[in-house]
């Protein structure tokens, strides 16, 4: 369960995310802080909302590329 960061609320989570003029629907992640880099493909975003003010988050659900 994710908590609103603005509010404390339980979000609404696993919404569809669509970005108007953009063909991708993946989510790249570049990241090089003492050559730790990683760069690939993370799956699909999905978005959660709060249904109490409206705050949204964006996160992607298999961060297991991260770890590594």
């Amino acid at each position: 369960m994710r908590k609103c960061i603005r509010c404390g609320t339980a979000m609404v989570e696993d919404c569809e995310l669509v970005i108007w003029g953009f063909g991708s629907e993946y989510i790249q992640i570049k990241y090089d802080k003492k050559k730790r880099a990683f760069s690939g493909d993370l799956g699909t975003p999905k978005a959660a909302v709060c249904p109490n003010c409206g705050e949204v988050s964006m996160y992607v659900e298999n961060t297991s590329k991260l770890k590594e």
